[in-house]
């Protein structure tokens, strides 16, 4: 029975974390101005949780995670728009479009180094995105994939101008998936992947099957970047080129860097803090707002994330 100790207390959900899913769950009601920037952030929230689960769990550093998410949000815009608007079902096709893809592209990730695995997957979206742009009569090219209309969820809410359908929509899919992958990082499973992460060749002698693990959670976490980017274009109404950018992948890496990794509330709060600094920074000095975030990266990077949040240890050594 010792073994399973650490597992069975990490399953269990601390105090704060119901009242939080409460709070968020409750932020289009109570904050109706705001649900556009709470659906985005949701979403942004989901991608972030993606890459967390190969980053921050299986050690897998990747600069073209977005073309997960692209392949995602033009699968479904295009289902919705040629098919059926049903927006769950558009989800669907989206989330099974980059689980194909991320389940090809987990066999370009198994050898190499960490460098080679950077250029193979940023190669990756680099193509995607030439793809989008070259089958312009399908996907609209540098004009982007106009007229996506999509019906009302579960065939009862529309989707409004406010966004707060949207941001619900968003906002229980968000939860969803970080149930799913919750209960896959505190499994065996998950176990696994740490291990692989902390000593790959330690893992193979004591006959964890490596590059299944790796191939496997890869594909989820493509799987997850899909539906992102499916509920991306469905709240949005539209499907573009920037989709694919190389920024999307260093954004959310970015975010896991603010939200800290290996921890699935990391892409959640880092999302919601890089996304609101954005906000009221450039609020508040729309030309110069890029320097403020840079600092704030620097600083954060400098000091360490748990003492830039108590400035009275910044003088007092490494230990205080």
């Amino acid at each position: 029975m010792e073994p399973r100790t650490p597992l069975s207390r990490e399953r269990r959900w601390r105090w704060w974390e119901p009242v939080f899913w409460l709070l968020a769950l409750a932020a289009p009601l109570v904050l109706p101005g705001q649900a556009l920037i709470i659906n985005t952030m949701a979403i942004t929230a989901l991608f972030a949780l993606s890459l967390d689960l190969i980053l921050g769990y299986a050690g897998i550093v990747s600069l073209g995670h977005a073309a997960f998410f692209g392949l995602g949000g033009y699968a479904a815009a295009l289902f919705a728009k040629h098919v059926m608007p049903d927006p769950l079902v558009g989800l669907v096709v989206g989330m099974g479009a980059a689980t194909l893809l991320g389940a090809v592209a987990s066999l370009t990730i198994l050898r190499g180094t960490d460098l080679t695995r950077l250029m193979v997957t940023l190669g990756v979206g680099l193509v995607l995105l030439e793809l989008a742009n070259r089958f312009d009569a399908l996907t609209g090219g540098a004009d982007g994939l106009q007229g996506v209309v999509l019906g009302p969820v579960l065939g009862r809410f529309e989707f409004d101008l406010s966004g707060r359908t949207a941001a619900w929509y968003s906002l229980s899919l968000l939860l969803l998936f970080f149930l799913l992958a919750r209960r896959i990082v505190q499994s065996p499973f998950g176990a696994t992947l740490k291990a692989i992460r902390d000593n790959r060749l330690r893992a193979m002698a004591i006959g964890i099957p490596v590059t299944l693990r790796l191939a496997q959670v890869y594909t989820l976490a493509a799987a997850l970047a899909g539906a992102a980017g499916a509920l991306h274009t469905q709240t949005t109404g539209f499907a573009s080129l920037d989709l694919f950018e190389f920024h999307r992948s260093a954004d959310v890496l970015l975010i896991l860097v603010i939200g800290g990794v290996g921890w699935l509330y990391g892409g959640i709060l880092g999302a919601a803090g890089l996304m609101l600094l954005q906000d009221r920074i450039s609020s508040v000095t729309p030309q110069y707002w890029m320097f403020w975030i840079g600092l704030f990266l620097v600083l954060l990077v400098l000091i360490g994330r748990d003492r830039l949040l108590r400035p009275w240890t910044w003088f007092g050594g490494r230990n205080a």
